[in-house]
């Protein structure tokens, strides 16, 4: 007998998590995306952002100046040392 189709959370295994609890709902759920350059971070990360408006992405802060076309808050938050020092 074959078994059921996954649903896109099933294969999650959080203690108590079911699909629009509220313990998700208040506290959210963080996915990190890590592999080698090359492998489909961005490519997975776009289609995930188009398919459900409730997925953001985190945006990272940095002392380094931003680069030509960077946005502040957007590409990065872009801080002093002392800034940074002070988070």
């Amino acid at each position: 007998m074959a078994s059921p189709a996954a649903s896109p959370t099933s294969h999650f295994s959080l203690p108590g998590w079911k699909p629009g609890s509220s313990v998700l709902a208040r506290r959210g759920l963080m996915l990190v995306l890590s592999s080698p350059s090359g492998a489909g971070k961005t490519t997975l990360s776009r289609r995930l952002l188009a398919q459900d408006d409730r997925i953001t992405m985190s945006v990272s802060v940095t002392t380094r100046p931003p680069r030509p076309g960077e946005e502040n808050g957007k590409d990065y938050f872009f801080v002093s040392v002392e800034e940074f020092q002070r988070l």
